[in-house]
């Protein structure tokens, strides 16, 4: 048997994954924003008239629930890379994987007594779906996923057109909530991977512009019909948000794995691949920092255009800190705890160490 040595080298690491994975949480911080700010009876309610409304709508859009899909997507490219490096190694990929889920559920679980909307906990319990398709082929996989999808598409839309039909049914209610989109996201960050999609982008560059083609009408009428609800203020918003998330998140995933593999490009997001790299530790600090920029600017209630001020703010200082960081350690802090619980042993060597949420 091989030793085990856990972590992964940086040239190991795949540039885009990192990324991708800073602008998840750029987009994170703007849903989360608002809800550091816990209204309580009597608080006045934020102001969504004029430009707040506008940019209100415009994170319905474009961010709302898409930026956690696009997270989710790496989460699930992440079970499958860690796991097959796991084996190849001669360790237990689903034991070990199955122990990083417990370990990434008790740090989710800390991190909820601090922050109500924390994620972590969740994502930790729904990735346990994930380890029986550790041995399944891809193409049965593709087949879970497409089912998966077409059911959690059908549920919205009968809750939205439909609520009498859907009202009865447990099981399709399931289907139409997050925590199914989540692991459909998942599900398809792992077959992504599985497939080398994301290890060799270039070799799969006409099926990547398939997933494009085919997401971006749908993104664009979704997008039309959100805008039109948020002026109307339909009941069925969230319903409408949910329907967009997933062919958005792939629009998004698809464009941007082929844009970052031109260097000219890349170049500029290195800095935000810092972020990316010590995610655990980024996510995290977005609740405490996020939080002290509410209590300096003395708000009572966090308005659409204080969010937009927090998220910039506090991404740029997490991409400061992140750089600074990495001159200096090789890995964030918190991930460095996560590995710890994952293996019960000490990092070996300075260069082998650089995990994020994976």
């Amino acid at each position: 048997m091989n030793t085990v040595n856990p972590s992964i080298t940086q040239q190991e690491r795949i540039a885009a994954l990192d990324m991708i994975r800073g602008l998840a949480l750029f987009g994170i911080l703007f849903i989360n924003a608002g809800a550091y700010k816990v209204i309580v009876e009597g608080t006045p309610m934020p102001d969504y008239t004029g430009l707040n409304g506008i940019i209100s709508s415009l994170i319905d859009i474009f961010v709302e629930k898409k930026f956690f899909s696009m997270f989710s997507f790496l989460f699930g490219a992440g079970f499958y890379i860690f796991a097959s490096r796991a084996e190849s190694r001669g360790d237990k990929p689903r034991l070990r994987f199955a122990r990083r889920l417990l370990a990434l559920f008790l740090l989710g679980v800390i991190h909820f007594l601090f922050f109500w909307g924390s994620i972590l906990a969740v994502y930790a319990v729904i990735s346990f779906l994930l380890i029986p398709f550790y041995r399944v082929k891809a193409s049965t996989t593709a087949r879970w996923l497409g089912a998966l999808i077409f059911i959690h598409i059908i549920s919205l839309l009968l809750d939205i057109f439909s609520p009498e039909i859907r009202g009865f049914s447990q099981v399709t209610a399931f289907a139409g909530n997050d925590a199914a989109a989540i692991f459909i996201m998942f599900l398809s960050g792992f077959l992504a991977a599985k497939a080398r999609w994301i290890s060799r982008p270039n070799d799969f560059s006409k099926q990547m512009r398939t997933v494009r083609l085919v997401s971006l009408p749908c993104f664009i009428g979704i997008s039309i019909w959100t805008w039109y609800a948020s002026q109307g203020h339909d009941p069925h918003m969230d319903n409408i948000i949910a329907l967009g998330a997933i062919p958005a998140a792939y629009f998004y995933l698809a464009s941007l794995f082929q844009l970052l593999q031109h260097d000219r490009i890349a170049k500029y997001f290195r800095p935000i691949a810092r972020v990316g790299q010590m995610a655990l530790t980024n996510y995290w600090a977005q609740s405490f920092i996020g939080l002290a920029m509410i209590s300096l600017m003395n708000l009572e209630t966090v308005s659409p255009v204080h969010i937009v001020i927090i998220s910039v703010l506090t991404f740029t200082i997490q991409i400061l800190y992140s750089v600074v960081w990495f001159q200096f350690f090789p890995m964030g802090p918190l991930e460095k705890v996560w590995r710890f619980m994952t293996y019960g042993r000490k990092p070996l060597h300075r260069e082998h160490h650089n995990e994020a949420v994976s």
